[in-house]
């Protein structure tokens, strides 16, 4: 099985920064993208910033130029840098990739999902 964890999230007021880390671990054949998403209370699951396996990214216009994310192919991470942060940033993050997994003779390729971390903004 694969699994994903998420850490960094935490309480901080308007206008500071946060890094948030996620690790993807188990019977991993290979990644492709990888992305971090958020869901605020009563709203919808939305993506905040993606990156493919060769770099390429993609960001949610309400952060783009306050967040980058980065990844590291050898290590099955990915990163969310996180800056001038405002409240309604306020949210649980998930981290989210495709995985790509062998075993009998086949390959799979899902989504896998992490637990989520919590980020509060404070006004």
């Amino acid at each position: 099985q694969v699994q994903l964890v998420e850490s960094g999230g935490g309480l901080v007021q308007a206008g500071g920064s946060l890094r948030l880390s996620c690790v993807a671990s188990g019977s991993i054949f290979s990644i492709n993208g990888m992305g971090w998403y958020r869901q605020a209370p009563g709203k919808q699951r939305e993506l905040v910033a993606a990156i493919t396996s060769g770099g390429n990214t993609n960001y949610a216009d309400s952060v783009k130029g306050r967040c980058t994310i980065s990844r590291d192919n050898a290590k099955n991470t990915v990163a969310l840098q996180m800056n001038t942060l405002k409240p309604e940033d306020t949210a649980v993050y998930y981290c989210s990739a495709e995985v790509r997994t062998y075993g009998g003779s086949h390959y799979y390729t899902r989504d896998y999902w992490g637990q989520g971390t919590q980020v509060t903004v404070s006004s």
